[in-house]
């Protein structure tokens, strides 16, 4: 087998298909958007959930309850093995050097400390939250984690 000699699996490529090309392609005329409507129109799309005019069902479905989803807390999730990994014997590790690290991207409410991996070295650790055993085994290997208000 030489790079000269490599195709595609039978199958796997196709041909785009070429719209508007006279009758005898197959595609010419209404170009595959069948006779007249809102869907053969340009531009005309019906968007999600549109039923025809029909209530739609999200409409006709009674709205009932309380949705904590909106109150919820967003917490980025760091174990100790990245801190291990990525700090030195006796740092002080805030949020922002987490953040500055790249271990705590995008929007969130704040960081949760977990216990995945093992540490050895000496941190004191300030975050927002933490898990129990994170907590323990931090204090293990002679350092502190404060939570933050």
């Amino acid at each position: 087998m030489r790079l000269h000699t490599l195709k595609p699996a039978p199958g796997s490529r196709h041909r785009r298909k070429r719209l508007g090309c006279g009758e005898a392609s197959g595609h010419g005329k209404t170009s595959g958007r069948g006779h007249k409507g809102q869907k053969a129109r340009s531009g005309g799309s019906i968007r999600p959930g549109f039923e025809g005019g029909q209530m739609p069902l999200i409409r006709r479905l009674p709205k009932r309850g309380f949705n904590n989803g909106m109150h919820r807390k967003y917490f980025v999730p760091v174990n100790l093995y990245m801190l291990e990994k990525l700090f030195e014997d006796g740092a002080t590790i805030t949020p922002d050097d987490m953040k500055a690290q790249g271990l705590a991207n995008g929007q969130f409410d704040g960081i949760k400390i977990l216990a995945r991996g093992e540490i050895t070295k000496k941190f004191t650790i300030s975050a927002h939250a933490a898990s129990q055993s994170a907590i323990s085994q931090v204090e293990a290997a002679g350092g502190t984690l404060t939570i933050l208000g």
